[in-house]
C-alpha cells in the first residue's frame, strides 16, 4: 500500500528558506484556491499588489531573487515561489501584454474588473493607484512532498 505524501510544516519550509517571507494569495478561501491551482500548473507567473501592503512589515515586500512561501487558506505551505522581476506600474498604465502570465484574467478590461473590486472590498481602490508588478517561478510544491 502507497503512503499519502506528508506535506511539511511551515516551521520546517521555513528551516529549508530561512530568509523565506511568507504570503497568502487572495482575500478569501475560495480566490486563494484558484490562485494556488493556477500557480501550481504554471498558469499563474506573475501578480500585482500595491506597496501599501507592505507598510506594516518592509521585509515582506518582494526581492528579486528571494524565495518566498506561498501559503493556503489555512496558513499551510503551499508553494515555494522565487521572485524573478518587479517593475512598478499604474493601474492606468496596465496593459494586454502583462495579462497573460497573472493566469486568473481573460483580458486587460476582465483585470480591471478583478482589481477594482479586489482593492473595493479592501476599502483602498484609487484609479492612480500603484502596483508592484512581480513575475516569479514555483520552485517548489509541497503539496507533491515525499514522506521523510
Amino acid at each position: 500500500m502507497l503512503e499519502k505524501p506528508v506535506k511539511p510544516d511551515l516551521k520546517s519550509v521555513l528551516e529549508r528558506y530561512p530568509s523565506a517571507q511568507t504570503y497568502r494569495p487572495g482575500d478569501g478561501e475560495k480566490l486563494n484556491r484558484l490562485i494556488i491551482d493556477l500557480m501550481r500548473a504554471g498558469r499563474k507567473t506573475a501578480t500585482c499588489a500595491v506597496p501599501d501592503e507592505f507598510a506594516d512589515d518592509p521585509d515582506s515586500c518582494p526581492v528579486v531573487g528571494r524565495i518566498d512561501i506561498a501559503l493556503d487558506w489555512n496558513s499551510d505551505p503551499a508553494l515555494a515561489t522565487r521572485t524573478l522581476s518587479l517593475e512598478t506600474i499604474s493601474y492606468a498604465q496596465m496593459d494586454e501584454s502583462r495579462i497573460p502570465a497573472q493566469g486568473e484574467f481573460e483580458d486587460l478590461e476582465d483585470w480591471r474588473r478583478g482589481y477594482r473590486a479586489y482593492y473595493q472590498r479592501q476599502g483602498s481602490f484609487d484609479p492612480e493607484m500603484i502596483f508592484i508588478y512581480e513575475r516569479f517561478e514555483v520552485v517548489e510544491d509541497f503539496a507533491a512532498e515525499e514522506p521523510t
